[in-house]
This record gives C-alpha cells, structure tokens and sequence, in this order.
C-alpha cells in the first residue's frame, strides 16, 4: 500500500501564492509522483471554531479554495479532495478522542496557546478552539494517514495527535490507529514567503500579497508597490538587496534559466546604476510565466461552478466511505459497535 499523507487548508478566503510556495506546489508535486496516496480537504469545520457568527465567509471561501486547488493542478482523479464539514464520522472520533485529552494537555499546547493570544479571545476562548486539536487528531487518524506535511511551528500539533494514538491504542489494545509523522520542511523559512510590505509573512489578514486568482493587471499593481529598499532614491544610488522584497521573490522564482540574470540585476543594483522599476519589471515578467497558465485554468474552472461543487461531493463520498471504516473499526475497539 502505498503511505498516506493528509493535507490541507482553512478556507477563509482565496489562498495566495505564499500558499503556492509554502505547500501547493508540493502538494502537486507529490500527487504526481505516484508514490502516495493524498487526501486534500477544505476545514471548514476548523475555520468556523474562530469565525462562526460569520458562516457566508467560509461558505463562499469553499468555492474559491476549490478554485484555486484546480487551478495549480490538484487533480481529483489522483487526489481526494474533500469538505470536512461533510464527513460526520470526524465529529464522533472527536468525541472519543475528547476523553483521553485532558483540559489541561490542551492548555499547554504551545501552538494554540500562541493562535489564542494572536486571536485576542482574551477570557473568552470557543470551546471548539480549544480542543481542536483534537479534531485535529480525528481529521488525522480517520485516514489514517502516514505523513503529514505542516510547518515546524504545528510540531506540538502533530505530538498531540501521536498521544492520542498512542493513548487510544493502550487504552483499548489495539493498532488500529495509526502515529503520524509529520513532515517538515528541511529549513525552517522554506516555503515561507513574506508579504509584499516586507513583513516576515504574507497575509489575508495582512492585505500584503499577491492571490493566485489576481488578475495580470492587479498583480501589476502589487509589484509594483512592493517594500525596496527605501534609501534607494535614484538610479545611481547603490542598493541593498537584504530585504529587498523584489529581489527575494526573484530568488524564489526565478528558474535556473533566470540565475545570471538575477545575480547581474543584484551587482548593478548594489554597485549603483540599476532603478526598482526595472527589477520590478523583471520580476514581472517572471511571475506571469509561474502564473498566467494558473490563472487561465482557474477562470475556466469558473465558467462552470457546478462542476466544481460535483468534484468536491464525489471527493467527500470517496472520503466519508474511508472514515466511516476507520469508525466501525474504533468503536469495535472499544466494545461500544453494539448490533454488529
């Protein structure tokens, strides 16, 4: 059999390309290998634990995610992908799950803990925040997935999940689930792309980067506004590159073909003779070559929502048919598979 990874995204609005550096285009490229077997799932679930007095922000975000996996090359004849929301079994796994958590395991957590301070909840944190971790865990193991790519930020998140496998698996003696691995990026700023403003990260939230359903014209605008360097006043002035947001997306993507030329951009610059204008041209030239094909696919998806919305219930189905196994064989487990 081949390993199982599990992936996927809190649909909160249209995904940028950060997201496309920091793990679609992996997820792509893993899909094609031929080596795994992917489940791609929208958590809308999770996605309500922050934002549910606001359900139409995430209901419309579905489509515009789905748009957007499409569009970059997620295949659903190679990929499962799904709407957590539409997947019940993964609310009962919750449930037992919640019993072998303590309230406060969940409290240390240091990955929640940060996102609780981030959110400002102050004395008012949701239930469903809290313990969704352990939803976390639920999504995981359901699938019983072998790897799951994240950043090293969600580390704790993963060890939570271990130990409810773990503490399952004694509890009941049983394998039937399975510890997860995570997988991390080998540096830990790869696959991290800051915002346009040249703050360490782009974000929706943010308003600094560029969304991979921007149309040629906005992303124009976005580059052309980026974070330089602000002492860079005229041409002849010499220039840094350290966190010139131009040349360190230029960096990222940049083909080899592009190399010499970035590192003779990256002299003159430095040397004196070379204006941000040019390089943003450049830079340009170079994303519409990543991205016009992307966004190309991404309109033709739109014509026809319908299509889409088909792909993403036939996704679940595949889905629900693996969770529903892994349920019967956790509540067999457990003795509680009464009128079997």
């Amino acid at each position: 059999m081949k390993p199982i990874i599990l992936t996927g995204d809190r649909p909160t609005g249209k995904l940028h390309i950060g997201h496309y550096v920091g793990s679609l285009k992996n997820r792509v490229l893993l899909q094609n290998e031929d080596k795994y077997k992917l489940f791609v799932f929208l958590a809308d679930q999770q996605a309500l634990t922050d934002h549910a007095k606001e359900p139409e922000k995430i209901i419309q975000s579905v489509g515009e995610v789905a748009l957007d996996y499409l569009a970059v090359g997620l295949d659903p004849a190679k990929s499962t992908i799904f709407i957590q929301s539409q997947i019940p079994e993964l609310a009962e796994l919750s449930m037992y799950y919640m019993n072998l958590v303590s309230l406060a395991r969940l409290e240390r957590n240091p990955t929640v803990k940060t996102e609780i301070a981030q959110k400002g909840f102050g004395e008012s944190i949701p239930a469903g925040f809290l313990v969704y971790p352990v939803a976390q865990a639920a999504d995981i193991t359901a699938f019983k997935a072998n790897l799951v790519p994240v950043g090293n930020d969600q580390k704790p998140m993963i060890e939570q999940t271990r130990e409810i496998v773990r503490s399952f698996n004694h509890a009941y003696q049983t394998d039937v689930l399975v510890e997860p691995e995570g997988l991390y990026p080998e540096n830990e700023n790869a696959g991290r792309l800051p915002g346009l403003d040249g703050n360490a990260k782009m974000s929706k939230s943010l308003n600094n980067g560029i969304f991979i359903s921007d149309d040629a014209d906005t992303v124009q605008k976005k580059v052309m506004s980026m974070y330089t360097d602000p002492d860079h006043v005229r041409v002849e002035d010499p220039g840094k590159i350290e966190g010139n947001m131009v040349f360190h997306y230029l960096d990222v993507f940049g083909t080899p073909e592009d190399a010499a030329t970035i590192a003779e951009m990256k002299a003159q610059y430095q040397a004196g003779g070379l204006g941000d204008v040019k390089t943003k041209r450049y830079l340009l030239e170079v994303l519409d070559r990543e991205f016009a094909p992307i966004r190309a696919r991404r309109l033709e998806y739109a014509q026809d929502m319908g299509q889409v919305y088909d792909m993403l219930k036939k996704g679940s189905e595949q889905a629900q048919a693996v969770a529903a196994q892994t349920l019967d064989e956790v509540k067999s487990a457990m003795g509680i598979n009464y009128f079997k």
